[in-house]
């Protein structure tokens, strides 16, 4: 095995720029999302007259392009803010990642700390503190500050959104205008009524792809990061027929793509349809595999109880709660209630692990139906991985035994 990786790196690669195949990376162009650049541009142009933009929510599925409207309409300001003289700062925060009060001002504080002082440690100040370095920092900046909050439901609190929707009476040489981007359309209906109404002056609705679209897309990129001749004609009409079968979402389309070249450099083949169905199994379950490593311990043991009871069959609500209880004795866990477990049934129905469908008994009631959606085996090597899950895998004989 001498030079393990120098024999590989011989093999030639079917990718020009593989990066472009992912949804982070930001193109030049928006293939159909001009509308919503325009509408978005026109929110923001008041930046440009040194006056200040209105706050604005954006809403849409995962992968409808909010996220790259929001930065690709941030990098043109900017620009244009340049080529004016106009002062114009755009800021980019997940919120996923930074999803705190302090953290959040220190992001933003942060931005500005190659021209104006020390920078603010992750930890350790008075948010009060924080605030007022934040708020001189924008004063000496001068312009228009556009922040946007990527992942704003993922938010711990209204604090943050509070201070910042009344920044701009505080400030005398700079203005501020607050971006938020959510998957979640309710998600100013939980907001406090001061935030709500501070925040939400402009709304934007972005609408999933359809399948035209998406082939357009993947058009785009695949000609930007993928060798000429390695593509087969029909692969991606096919990534964007079953992208669009899921909520017209783009990031799913592109991970296909990705995914499916992979498949086939490593098999020294071209990009075909077998290709694509490989692809799509193994982002399916990396998908399931990484949802269940992060189900709590209780959801955990509701979802083994259900693999260990159904091998072919479909389990009522009881017969789970019946196996989860022998469970939770054998592991000397706390039972919950079994209304508990009927809501973390409905949570896995949900996460699309299990489903759950409820069945009419006429006059004797109704009762749910519960099926893995997806393979036993796998679902019991994942749950494997967990140490206080481990030992209860090879019980299924003595709970049978017990129960059936």
């Amino acid at each position: 095995m001498e030079d393990l990786f120098g024999s590989l790196l011989k093999s030639e690669s079917i990718f020009k720029n593989k990066e472009v195949l992912r949804s982070s990376y930001d193109p030049e162009t928006l293939p159909h999302r001009e509308k919503q650049i325009n509408e978005l541009a026109s929110i923001l142009v008041p930046a440009l007259r040194g006056e200040t933009p209105s706050n604005v929510f954006i809403y849409g599925k995962t992968g409808t392009g909010k996220t790259a409207v929001a930065k690709y309409v941030g990098k043109e300001l900017y620009k244009k803010g340049e080529e004016l003289e106009k002062k114009t700062s755009f800021i980019y925060i997940n919120c996923e990642i930074v999803d705190t009060h302090y953290r959040v001002l220190q992001n933003i504080a942060n931005h500005f700390i190659e021209k104006w002082g020390e920078r603010i440690p992750f930890t350790g100040w008075p948010t009060d503190e924080v605030h007022a370095k934040l708020k001189e920092m924008i004063e000496k900046s001068g312009g228009v500050v556009v922040i946007v909050l990527d992942e704003i439901d993922k938010l711990k609190g209204d604090e943050a959104l509070y201070n910042l929707s009344r920044l701009n009476n505080e400030l005398k040489r700079a203005r501020v205008a607050v971006m938020g981007i959510s998957n979640d359309l309710k998600f100013t209906e939980f907001l406090d009524p001061r935030v709500k109404s501070s925040m939400g002056e402009e709304n934007m609705i972005f609408p999933p792809y359809n399948a035209e679209q998406l082939r357009d897309i993947l058009q785009q990129r695949a000609e930007i990061g993928l060798k000429e001749g390695v593509l087969e004609d029909s692969v991606i009409p096919l990534c964007s027929a079953l992208a669009a079968q899921e909520h017209g979402d783009a990031r799913r389309a592109l991970d296909l793509l990705r995914v499916s070249a992979e498949i086939a450099e490593r098999q020294g083949v071209k990009i075909s349809d077998r290709c694509v169905r490989i692809a799509q199994n193994k982002i399916e379950l990396d998908r399931v595999k990484e949802v269940i490593k992060t189900l709590p311990i209780q959801s955990k043991l509701v979802l083994l109880s259900t693999t260990l009871g159904s091998a072919n069959n479909s389990l009522t609500t009881g017969e789970v709660y019946d196996i989860y209880r022998e469970l939770c004795k054998i592991g000397e866990f706390d039972s919950l209630t079994q209304r508990r477990i009927t809501d973390l049934i409905s949570e896995l129905d949900m996460l699309g692990i299990v489903t759950a469908r409820i069945i009419s008994k006429g006059r004797y009631g109704r009762t749910r139906h519960i099926q893995l959606s997806t393979s036993r085996e796998k679902v019991i090597e994942i749950l494997e991985e967990d140490d206080l899950i481990e030992g209860l895998v090879d019980y299924r004989p003595k709970i049978q035994e017990r129960l059936f």
